[in-house]
């Protein structure tokens, strides 16, 4: 199953951006030997509409756009489910084995994400109830990837 993750905003370079790309290179090697690749990292600039809903619109018009016909659509949303980590392991892995082709995990702006991305989600998730920033969401997601992989495969990096 290939993987997109799409960002509203662009890391620059530093320390974010470096710890990022180690979760996605460590996810890049790993992955394939369970049926898992990255196949790409989708950064969009964010929208300067004037309003929230326009800005989400637009933004979720790029998201769209870069979406594999008949993917898997993952929002990361404060709002979202709360999942551990052998569960969003397990749903990856039930979405591959179920001959899901392509998947794309979507981190929205600063305004958050349109209402209609939501209604054609698989998956709302959260990663705590805590509002992290969109860096450090990329960084978690990033990690959470290759903890995915690494549970899937039985790889000892995971503790429970």
């Amino acid at each position: 199953m290939r993987i997109t993750l799409f960002a509203v905003g662009r890391l620059k370079a530093g320390p974010e951006k470096e710890l990022a790309g180690r979760y996605l290179e460590r996810f890049s090697k790993a992955g394939p030997a369970c049926g898992l690749e990255l196949k790409r990292v989708v950064e969009v600039a964010e929208s300067r509409a004037g309003s929230a809903e326009t800005r989400k619109r637009e933004e979720a018009a790029e998201l769209e756009k870069a979406m594999p016909e008949g993917a898997i659509l993952v929002l990361l949303d404060e709002r979202g489910k709360a999942l551990d980590s052998e569960s969003l392991a397990a749903r990856i892995g039930e979405w591959r084995d179920g001959g899901k082709r392509d998947l794309m995990l979507a981190i929205g702006g600063a305004d958050g994400l349109d209402p209609a991305l939501h209604e054609r989600a698989d998956l709302v998730l959260n990663l705590g109830k805590l509002t992290w920033p969109h860096q450090i969401v990329r960084i978690l997601i990033a990690e959470q990837l290759y903890r995915a992989v690494t549970i899937l495969t039985g790889h000892p990096y995971h503790r429970a």
